[in-house]
């Protein structure tokens, strides 16, 4: 990668390995692939990141509950079902990180001593209910009551009650940088929707945050205090930096690459974990002086039934359940044409089935037919040379700048209208 201009540099969110990827993970993930593929055949340098996340006390119980170890049930499942998931769908990603790996403990380690070194962690205790489905600290004024037991708004499942000796970050001595950063750049936080969320959260008073666990050790142990591991979310969000070199000497390779790479350009990732990469991660690089990510861009969930797609809900689907009958160029057509970015949108067959019929068979196929029938039978099946004609070109021209603007801002469905 060249360091005289700096990539575009894109991510998917890292997904969580306690299971199989569902249509849910490969919608963003496909979405990032067509956005990076537009930035390349504009001639610019790009950089598009995928991986995992490994570590918790979700994958822990469920690799217990297969009779694993957590990483021999981490290493199984990106083997056998996220890579070749991904390679099935023609994603081009240029990295792919797991949080497991050397070069990303490593990196979080030696950030996590610097962030203690420079006054912005501390020792306290933390009481409060957990989820461990999303690995999240909840506020009560999150959850659900269900006779009289209270139950996670995403899973609908009961929290647990946590009580430990912890380290905690000072998250909220960046409540007002982070506040006047939204508001001072409003394409930061994207769509508005989502801006809007966040600005209010920062508004209503912000928490220190518990970033270390005792209870269990899979994770990456805090490197002054090894009875502990560090938080799977403080954890996860580094992978962005860490993967291009975090952390790095400047004249090492590593370094040179953060150089050219960083900050990431456009953050992917889902709804429900909005606040982790637009409050947590930005005053996590405010704090050790590193530039913020440019664009946060929250999509909307994809629902089945009405609900958001989940495993554990058993509403899940593959993506090789759609693709085996449809083809891969289907799927990735259908959930960006069928769904504005930004928005929920719900999946259907029979929705699927009607667009692959009219849209593609239809109006798309019956062109390319008629296209080719016409050069076969007027051209001698040769493509004439392209027309001078001034109007078509300035169509064409219109047409490109149109489909351009609406790429860049994550509009894939006016980008395809176009």
């Amino acid at each position: 990668m060249s360091t005289a201009k700096k990539a575009f540099y894109l991510t998917t969110p890292i997904y969580y390995v306690n299971d199989a990827p569902h249509i849910g993970h490969a919608y963003t993930t496909v979405a990032g692939d067509v956005l990076t593929r537009w930035h390349r055949q504009k001639g610019e340098e790009v950089w598009f990141l995928t991986g995992t996340d490994e570590h918790g006390q979700k994958v822990m119980r469920t690799a217990d509950a297969n009779g694993v170890a957590p990483q021999d049930w981490v290493d199984r499942l990106v083997a056998d079902a996220w890579k070749p998931n991904w390679e099935a769908l023609n994603i081009a990603n240029d990295d792919f990180i797991r949080t497991t790996e050397a070069r990303h403990t490593e990196r979080v380690q030696k950030f996590l001593q610097s962030l203690k070194d420079s006054g912005h962690i501390y020792s306290g205790k933390y009481e409060g209910p957990y989820c461990v489905g999303c690995e999240e600290f909840k506020l009560p004024g999150d959850l659900i009551d269900s006779n009289g037991e209270k139950l996670c708004p995403i899973h609908s499942k009961p929290i647990e009650l946590v009580n430990e000796e912890n380290w905690f970050f000072k998250l909220s001595d960046f409540a007002q940088p982070l506040l006047d950063h939204y508001k001072n750049n409003p394409e930061a936080c994207q769509p508005e929707s989502a801006r809007n969320e966040v600005v209010s959260f920062l508004e209503g008073g912000v928490s220190d945050l518990s970033i270390s666990r005792s209870t269990f050790d899979w994770g990456i142990p805090v490197p002054w205090d090894k009875k502990q591991v560090v938080y799977v979310w403080f954890d996860a969000l580094l992978n962005y930096a860490t993967a291009v070199g975090l952390t790095d000497a400047p004249d090492s390779e590593g370094g040179k690459k953060f150089a050219a790479t960083w900050p990431a350009d456009v953050h992917l990732v889902g709804k429900d974990i909005l606040r982790f990469h637009a409050v947590i991660w930005p005053a996590m690089l405010m704090a050790a002086g590193v530039d913020i990510p440019k664009k946060v861009f929250a999509h909307g969930w994809l629902l089945v039934a009405g609900e958001k797609m989940s495993k554990s809900k058993l509403t899940g689907i593959a993506p090789s359940d759609i693709t085996s009958h449809f083809g891969v160029d289907a799927f990735r057509y259908y959930f960006l044409r069928a769904i504005p970015f930004g928005s929920d949108g719900s999946f259907s067959w029979e929705d699927m089935s009607a667009r692959y019929t009219s849209e593609l068979a239809n109006d798309f196929g019956n062109l390319a037919s008629r296209l080719a029938a016409m050069i076969e039978k007027y051209c001698e099946g040769v493509l004439p040379a392209v027309s001078s004609d001034e109007s078509l070109k300035s169509a064409l021209a219109a047409t490109v700048e149109k489909a351009d603007a609406a790429m860049c801002a994550l509009d894939f469905q006016g980008g395809i209208n176009s």
